[in-house]
């Protein structure tokens, strides 16, 4: 029988050790230049052109999408919205690297992973305006997307909730005997939530087949990371539960596809989780609620402007006779063109019916949330002006 004893595992010394974070040099994995060449030493992973390509593609449609969409929020069309300007690599490559019957629990700017694994244009509008054709019935807030068919957990607001919600759902699919892990989305700022300690502890003591890719982007909104923790950044903390942890480049799509590659390889054989640390940049602002001027400056964002994952890729690409100039202008006017005709199709559909409120949670709807419901619609008859929207749709 195994010995239980955790002294066993333990070396012993016999002078005071004072064990420094310096001592421990977690090095970060990059195989593309900012000029799309390979570094010398660098293995180009395994991957096929029409990969390659689906995932550029991705990268400049969610660029698209973002651009569009913030423009929609500052007109007014919608309430919210996020960019993931600049870190498109990291998740659109990583999701690239999984099976369609692997589970993803995002966090909130993971619409990269969504789009690649098929969301249409559409679905993205009808759950943004919160229409009758959104799934979650305008129960939601912009961004909060989800798809039962793709294998994507619906997203919730409440940070670093999915980080043991991932674990529990990787253990149930170890449980039973599926070919498929999960992977679970967070920001380095979700990493200071006591749910990123006891989910990447609970995967680590079950042995759950998880990736934890936490997208470290420099900020938790305003806070810098060198005011959120003094260690080395968010791997390390993996080394410290025992989770087999890679640090990569979050800006280079092909170490980002080999490293997650690996790491889902390891999960599925070894049945044990794997945190992927992603150093990347937020180029946008956190939300559209956010000024980034009032934190960092012009010239710091500057500088990470030419590490542009996308300008990378192509570059990358041309090298390897896989990159159209003038196809690629074509397909990103494409995607102009779709987003803005999407955005205005949505935006003429009927919202869901105010019932909605109070559906679908009990059989039978309580008298308490019934009274509610009703004071409500008495309310928007009586400042029906308020409600130009939702006057219509209540009896």
């Amino acid at each position: 029988m195994q010995d239980r004893n955790h002294l066993a595992r333990v070396s012993t010394t016999h002078q005071v050790n004072i064990i420094e974070n310096g001592l421990i040099d977690i090095p970060m994995l990059q195989i593309l230049k900012p000029d799309g060449s390979l570094h010398e030493q660098a293995v180009e992973p395994d991957i096929s052109e029409q990969t390659a390509r689906k995932i550029y593609d991705t990268m400049e449609y969610t660029r698209v999408l973002d651009e569009r969409m913030i423009g929609a929020q500052r007109q007014g069309r919608i309430s919210f919205y996020l960019a993931s300007t600049g870190e498109e690599a990291a998740v659109v490559a990583s999701a690239a690297a999984l099976s369609d019957q692997d589970m993803i629990m995002s966090q909130y700017r993971e619409q990269g992973a969504l789009a690649y694994r098929g969301y249409t244009t559409q679905q993205f509008m009808n759950q943004m305006f919160s229409n009758e054709k959104d799934p979650n019935k305008g129960r939601q807030m912009p961004i909060h997307y989800g798809d039962k068919e793709l294998n994507f957990m619906t997203i919730s607001s409440p940070l670093g909730t999915q980080i043991p919600q991932a674990s529990g759902y990787a253990y149930g699919q170890k449980m039973a005997g599926k070919d498929a892990i999960t992977i679970c989305y967070f920001g380095e700022g979700a990493a200071s939530e006591g749910d990123f300690h006891a989910g990447l502890n609970m995967a680590a003591v079950l042995h759950c087949p998880v990736i934890f890719f936490c997208r470290n982007n420099g900020y938790a909104i305003s806070t810098p990371a060198e005011e959120q923790f003094a260690g080395d950044g968010i791997a390390s903390r993996g080394l410290g539960y025992g989770v087999k942890t890679i640090r990569v480049d979050g800006n280079d799509p092909l170490a980002v596809f080999a490293a997650t590659q690996h790491a889902r390889k390891l999960a599925l054989d070894e049945k044990c989780p794997v945190l992927i640390e992603a150093m990347t940049y937020r180029l946008a602002a956190h939300s559209t609620s956010d000024d980034p001027t009032g934190y960092r400056s012009r010239d710091e964002e500057d500088k990470w402007r030419a590490k542009d994952p996308i300008l990378r890729m192509a570059k990358w690409m041309k090298q390897k006779g896989w990159f159209d100039e003038e196809a690629n202008k074509k397909l990103i006017e494409s995607s102009r063109q779709a987003v803005l005709s999407a955005l205005k199709e949505a935006e003429k559909v009927a919202i869901n019916p105010i019932e909605d409120i109070v559906n679908d949670v009990y059989s039978e709807v309580p008298w308490h949330l019934q009274e509610q419901l009703e004071n409500l619609k008495s309310h928007i008859r009586l400042y029906p002006q308020m409600y130009p929207k939702t006057s219509g749709r209540v009896k």
